[in-house]
């Protein structure tokens, strides 16, 4: 009873404000308190006492003051900048700290498949905090699990446990799961003619975690001997933190009593055709990349390369995956995102190709060059469709059901990946990658080919 007085008392005060009135939130339709499980809500504002001093009101489309976008799409970019960076180095060392650490080469890839399972693990209950509590609360949650990712994986090196570090990458992973959510976090309270921009933007900071990510290996993995790469998580660890600190700012709409309910069942709106063909595209698209990202720096060092060289090609691969950001938001735009994605699909299996061309240094580095623009037009086109496919009160659910269903079938991908190359070798990657990347391409020109012959089915939103 005293948590139900209290939340009146914020709804009182909130409205009134200091000098009695707040055209901000008064300006809304009036209150509607609703009482569910025994807790009040406003349709205007969730009132938590530690985060709603960090929502910001939109108006009446949804959309908030421009200065409040270009401030939150900048944080997000610079964040996905920073919090990149932790993806690059467990991609860039996983495997060679797996191959260090395992009882068996066999298990070399493991720390990176788990690493895809933490990501897939912590979609939907990031999705519930974000709904529940703020995009804000559930940024702060992942860059926590993000500094306990690298100082869980400098012990798991100074120890020599390999059980640690496997640990460790399944809290990066559920960093990772988090930092996906920037993309979707930088639409809201966007117009919807400039989501597409605002989303390919903040993808666009990845082009820096391209650089730092594999630098910061190159830079301090042998810092600390005999302890390679133990000085590079604890590093990665202050990153994180940096990153912690600059999504403080960020102020996104407040979680309305609709949102909070949810709005459709998930069934309806997984069955329409353009939301089946955006989760297709975007696991192919996410799966394919892995599966080879993950492979590469295991088979150049099988090849006899070395370790700068994979450190460089990530390199390279990485800011492939995000320097057409600055421009595909436009393409997008232009095109639309079934066809900007399917041009994804046709680069990446290219990519494919030239990886069946030779084991260069060459071919490695065009390979995931040409890989990491293939990603981005696959992935971003189909993150696309899945804004088209929610209604506003259904964001957080739906796009979380998206990530869940492309990095738990990219999760199947990483584990098979390892034992392909250990068992099979490199060409055998190279030719299994085909598949995934023919049945997107099928289920992208089924839905189009729906969508010609009947018009949008009700409740789809096009």
């Amino acid at each position: 009873m005293s948590s139900v007085l209290y939340r009146l008392a914020s709804v009182s005060f909130a409205c009134a404000g200091p000098t009695g009135k707040n055209p901000a939130f008064c300006a809304a339709p009036a209150f509607v308190l609703q009482c569910r499980s025994g807790v009040i809500y406003s349709n205007v504002f969730e009132f938590d006492h530690m985060n709603h001093r960090h929502a910001v009101p939109a108006d009446a489309s949804g959309v908030l003051p421009e200065n409040v976008q270009r401030g939150n799409i900048w944080r997000l970019a610079i964040a996905q900048a920073l919090a990149g960076a932790n993806t690059v180095v467990v991609y860039a060392t996983g495997a060679i700290v797996g191959d260090m650490l395992a009882p068996t080469p066999v298990l070399a890839t493991l720390p990176i498949s788990i690493f895809v399972v933490g990501m897939a693990a912590c979609i939907l209950p990031v999705g519930a905090i974000a709904r529940r509590h703020g995009r804000r609360a559930a940024f702060l949650a992942g860059t926590g699990a993000g500094v306990l990712t690298g100082l869980l994986a400098m012990l798991a090196v100074i120890l020599g446990w390999f059980w640690l570090f496997c640990l460790a990458t399944f809290f990066g992973g559920g960093y990772a799961a988090v930092v996906l959510s920037f993309r979707f976090a930088a639409a809201d309270g966007v117009a919807p003619k400039r989501r597409a921009r605002a989303l390919s933007f903040v993808m666009a900071g990845g082009v820096a975690a391209g650089v730092v990510g594999p630098q910061l290996v190159t830079w301090t993995m042998d810092w600390w001997p005999p302890h390679m790469f133990a000085a590079t998580f604890l590093v990665q660890a202050a990153v994180a933190a940096l990153s912690a600190l600059i999504l403080l700012g960020v102020r996104s709409p407040t979680p309305t009593t609709a949102e909070i309910a949810g709005g459709r069942p998930l069934a309806a709106i997984a069955l329409q055709p353009r939301f089946v063909a955006a989760a297709i595209c975007g696991a192919a698209s996410y799966l394919v990349m892995n599966f080879l990202m993950t492979a590469a720096p295991l088979a150049m060092h099988i090849s006899g390369h070395s370790q700068t060289s994979a450190n460089l090609g990530l390199q390279w691969h990485v800011i492939a995956m995000y320097a057409p950001s600055f421009f595909t938001g436009s393409l997008i735009a232009r095109f639309g995102a079934m066809r900007v994605a399917t041009v994804g699909l046709l680069l990446t299996g290219l990519s494919a190709a030239i990886g069946l061309g030779g084991i260069e240094v060459m071919h490695f580095w065009w390979m995931l060059v040409l890989l990491g623009i293939g990603w981005n037009f696959g992935f971003l086109g189909a993150s696309a469709l899945v804004l088209e496919c929610h209604r506003p009160e259904e964001k957080t659910r739906v796009q979380s059901l998206n990530d869940f269903i492309v990095f738990g079938l990219m999760a199947i991908g990483s584990f098979l990946s390892g034992g392909l190359l250990a068992g099979y070798g490199w060409d055998t990657v190279l030719w299994v990658s085909f598949a995934p990347l023919a049945i997107a391409f099928t289920g992208l020109l089924v839905a189009e080919r729906r969508r010609k012959a009947n018009s949008l089915e009700p409740g789809e939103i096009g």
